[in-house]
């Protein structure tokens, strides 16, 4: 469900729930550096002879791979599909097939490469006849004993490789772990038995003190199953920039151009933003708060759908073994917002200061 507003009608939703206030105007937004793209060479995308699985490699990549290359991308490919919700239980031939005859890939991004490790993201389109996000993963690979081990984020290589691969930086290393580092200090577990993270400091997709629209509610992230864990925005004075919630490690899921981008963030959370062009290219990169990723639109480089230019906002938790799942939004404050679950899909609302702001306000991106 999407909604198309104009300046005006955004205007008085907010003038109708009392949060009309005086901003910095659009044009004094903070300018940014043009996105960049990668400077290794751009990859080339290809398909496995064994699986059927696209691959993107660049030239850099094919070469520190040599030999090994089709063995590491058959072990990516049988690991990305025993994880994906519609692979499960298939062999890799039979669910590429599967997925191919609705019109989805199954994608694998070496990005970095040496002789014996390799990095990248895999994903799973998402169908084309709805709105949602494909599934997507961070992957770690190593070459040892003569064959290829890889880890998905969740696995217990990928936690192994995490704390040893050459091609993590230390930043990223640390912004991955702390949630297992926080996990395992005594004091920090609720009555529950749930590492206590908090959603306090992450901001809605955009600057502060700044507005979009709120053009669906709570939802799952693909726009059918799963927790209720996303959120679309549109128009606003923020000039459709879409920026990071946090600081933290930043990935451009899709690729250079792709409009998905993924941010890891201290604390256990991280964030998607879908739907976007005009797109920074990052590649685990450690990046600010606030930092610009891209313009709403509607890009559906790894499957769903758009009817108009929005971003689509989701967010996950990652727990003790660095496994990122979407989770409720239901009760989480982002932005300065209380969200809560609405009767169905897409219809949830946010509170905060009295306010009510459900789809079709307008609203504020706040600090506290």
């Amino acid at each position: 469900m999407h909604f198309k507003f104009s300046a005006r009608t955004a205007l008085a939703a907010l003038a109708t729930c009392g949060l009309l206030v005086t901003a910095p105007s659009a044009t004094a937004a903070v300018r940014d550096a043009a996105p960049v793209t990668p400077s290794a060479g751009m990859a080339s995308e290809e398909r496995s002879a064994s699986t059927g699985v696209t691959v993107k490699l660049s030239p850099a990549v094919v070469s520190s791979l040599g030999d090994g290359r089709q063995a590491l991308l058959d072990t990516v490919s049988a690991d990305v599909l025993s994880r994906s919700h519609d692979g499960k239980g298939l062999a890799p031939q039979v669910a590429v097939r599967k997925l191919g005859s609705e019109g989805r890939k199954v994608v694998v991004d070496v990005r970095t490469a040496s002789r014996d490790w390799a990095r990248g993201v895999a994903y799973v389109e998402a169908p084309r006849t709805h709105h949602g996000e494909p599934e997507g993963w961070l992957f770690l690979a190593r070459h040892k004993d003569g064959q290829w081990v890889s880890g998905l984020e969740g696995d217990r290589a990928f936690a192994e490789h995490l704390a040893k691969s050459p091609l993590v930086g230390r930043a990223e290393r640390q912004t991955m772990t702390a949630y297992a580092q926080r996990e395992a200090t005594p004091g920090t577990r609720s009555s529950a038995g749930v590492a206590a993270a908090n959603t306090n400091g992450l901001l809605l997709p955009w600057m502060p003190d700044y507005y979009m629209t709120l053009t669906g509610g709570a939802h799952s992230h693909t726009g059918s199953t799963g927790y209720w864990s996303s959120l679309d925005f549109a128009g606003g004075n923020a000039s459709g920039r879409v920026r990071s919630s946090r600081e933290g490690t930043a990935t451009s899921m899709c690729g250079a151009g792709g409009g998905w981008t993924r941010v890891i963030h201290p604390g256990g959370f991280s964030t998607d933003y879908y739907h976007m062009f005009n797109t920074t290219y990052y590649n685990g990169t450690q990046i600010g708060s606030s930092a610009l990723l891209g313009t709403i639109g509607t890009d559906t480089c790894a499957g769903g759908s758009a009817t108009g230019a929005h971003v689509h906002w989701s967010l996950r938790t990652y727990d003790a073994n660095y496994n990122g799942q979407y989770t409720w939004l239901h009760g989480r404050t982002v932005g300065g917002w209380a969200w809560w679950n609405g009767a169905s899909q897409y219809n949830g609302c946010a509170t905060r200061a009295g306010q009510t702001a459900c789809p079709g306000t307008a609203i504020y991106n706040r600090t506290g």
